[in-house]
């Protein structure tokens, strides 16, 4: 029988945020140990070693083996062919789905920011021990097994993150597999929940045929601001705003945040590309494949809440109106192709500074979108017998079994479900910086329509809500305001002209105090060609910009109907979406 890897992990102290880590390794004569710099689903070098601290390593017999720092995240340790025990310390204070948190009301971790391992064993059983305070419970998706919990290699091990502390989990079963959501940081209508995530289990079940997991772990974590979620093999964590999650739209939003990680139970985490198999832990791993693997998962998040009823026709379409706004008001769409986008995540999506938005595209915001239009086109070349769901099953009797979807695997796929040559299409929406074409949206019956957005948070996504007979034509800076400084500058706005940079303070507009969101409010109250005094500090100096106001832009997108549709296109609206065309919201 292989001699597993063994953990222990601790944590006598949470109030300190250190875990407390023992691992022991088989009989060798030199061990390099090493942490990963990032973790999958996040494609970003995070540099999980900078945590580690007061490592020491012994062996079977208690004496001290020696260890050697090679580089950043590498130990090398010399044990002259016995067993070694290592001991070390992981500080944990970052509350996010892709690092660890530890302190006195619970524990989170994430195996690739805690589990040092040795190449030359990542393929052998790893064993978790978990030392709870007393009154804490543990819950992972691992396998249970006396003593602790049992993890084929050490790939599934850092896929199943861990949740530790006084939670009574909330359980379900959805597609004929028992479910849990464990929650941390507020209360929850724990039935309300279970329905309607049953729901949306079931809605993905539905579509791919049954689930590919024996059990499914939620974890919740409520605060105060943020949003975001990472995938794993059969488990997910997610965080979401406390304040939001209590009303209708925010609770809309959170049930497509879960449907998005689930959706990666296929879409990532067992159909992946080929540049991810195997998991490369010591650097960046290159894809062009990210606006699939995220964008069309993006696309079905909303579609599938819609399809598991907890979201009206009416509500999909504006968010999907709201998705196009988004695109819209995004500069550097006509800058950087979505290819481009999904090869240099690494440096670009996860690493966004004030130039971002007039240099990069999110391959998320512009993938989904894609993802429609391609599903809309395959619907319409083949009179609705097919569609992208018909794709991904195609997709996941290939490369369901893990050895990777080549970078051309998706669009071979499409092609072949939609019965003729889509290069144009692919060429077009992934390889060039030309606008979408969206005219497949005539075959649902439905048309882009544009307006000018009304407030500062208007996100688009409705027809104009102006009082009647408000015409005129509103003053625009081209600012994204971030309280009192101006946080972006899009190219070519008249507040760039100007010479308005990101990161001033504003301080005043016409003499008259303000800061950078009075800022835009006072240029929506003007006319294009007049010109507002803008004062700001800069680097501690007063200098004071003429701004010269241009017309708003209409960059505020709606999906409506088009005049008299077709028995037709209302046939194909009602089998996409699952309703009629002029349903009610």
């Amino acid at each position: 029988m292989t001699e597993a890897v063994r953990y222990r992990v601790s944590m006598s102290r949470p109030h300190s945020h250190l875990f407390e880590v023992e691992a022991q390794f088989p009989a060798t004569d030199v061990l390099d140990l090493v942490l990963p710099v990032w973790t999958p689903g996040s494609y970003l070098v995070r540099e999980y070693a900078r945590h580690v601290q007061e490592l020491s390593a012994s062996d079977e017999r208690g004496e001290r083996v020696p260890v050697e720092r090679v580089d950043k995240r590498t130990w090398r340790l010399r044990p002259h062919g016995r067993p070694v025990r290592v001991r070390y310390c992981v500080y944990a204070n970052e509350l996010t789905v892709r690092t660890s948190h530890l302190d006195g009301t619970h524990g989170f971790f994430n195996g690739a920011t805690l589990f040092l391992y040795a190449e030359s064993l990542r393929d052998r059983p790893h064993h978790l021990a978990v030392d709870a305070p007393p009154g804490w419970s543990v819950f992972t998706a691992l396998e249970r097994t006396d003593g602790g919990w049992e993890a084929p290699s050490y790939d599934v091990l850092v896929d199943s993150p861990v949740e530790v502390g006084p939670h009574r989990p909330i359980r379900f079963d959805a597609g004929g597999v028992p479910h849990e959501v464990v929650v941390w940081g507020g209360p929850v209508d724990a039935s309300k929940l279970a329905a309607d995530l049953a729901a949306v289990c079931d809605a993905e079940a539905a579509l791919w045929g049954g689930l590919p997991m024996p059990r499914y772990l939620f974890l919740l974590y409520l605060v105060d601001k943020g949003r975001g979620g990472l995938e794993h093999a059969a488990s997910t964590a997610l965080i979401y705003p406390r304040a939001q999650i209590s009303t209708p739209k925010g609770w809309e939003d959170f049930l497509t945040l879960a449907s998005h990680e689930y959706f990666h139970l296929w879409n990532v985490k067992r159909l992946r590309p080929r540049a991810f198999v195997p998991f490369d832990y010591a650097g960046e791993n290159y894809t062009r494949l990210l606006w699939a693997f995220e964008g069309i998962t993006s696309y079905y998040d909303n579609l599938l809440v819609r399809r598991a009823g907890r979201m009206t026709p009416a509500r999909y379409l504006v968010r999907l109106g709201e998705a196009f706004s988004a695109l819209a008001a995004t500069p550097g769409r006509r800058v950087q192709t979505l290819e481009e986008a999904s090869l240099t995540a690494w440096v670009k999506y996860y690493r966004p500074d004030e130039h971002t938005p007039n240099s990069a595209v999110s391959y998320y915001l512009k993938g989904e979108l894609v993802a429609l239009c391609l599903d809309l086109e395959i619907r319409r070349r083949t009179r609705d017998a097919r569609s992208l769901d018909d794709v991904m099953r195609l997709l996941w009797s290939r490369y369901g079994d893990g050895k990777g979807v080549a970078e051309d695997g998706v669009e071979a796929a499409a092609s072949e479900v939609a019965g003729s040559d889509l290069k144009s299409f692919f060429d077009r929406a992934l390889r060039s910086t030309d606008e979408l074409d969206t005219s497949m949206l005539e075959h649902v019956g439905l048309r882009v329509r544009t307006r000018i957005r009304e407030s500062a948070g208007d996100k688009g996504g409705t027809p104009p809500r102006l009082k009647e007979g408000d015409t005129r034509a509103r003053g625009w800076t081209g600012i994204v305001a971030r309280g009192s400084t101006i946080a972006s500058v899009l190219e070519g706005s008249p507040a760039q002209t100007a010479g308005l940079y990101p990161d001033d303070e504003v301080i005043a507009v016409d003499g008259v105090k303000g800061d950078a969101t009075a800022l835009v409010s006072r240029a929506d109250d003007r006319s294009p060609g007049e010109v507002l005094r803008v004062s700001v500090f800069r680097r501690e100096l007063l200098v004071e910009v003429p701004v010269m106001l241009e017309r708003r832009p209409e960059d505020a997108v709606w999906l409506a109907p088009v005049e008299s549709p077709t028995d037709v296109q209302r046939a194909a609206f009602e089998q996409w979406v699952g309703a009629p065309l002029d349903s009610p919201a």
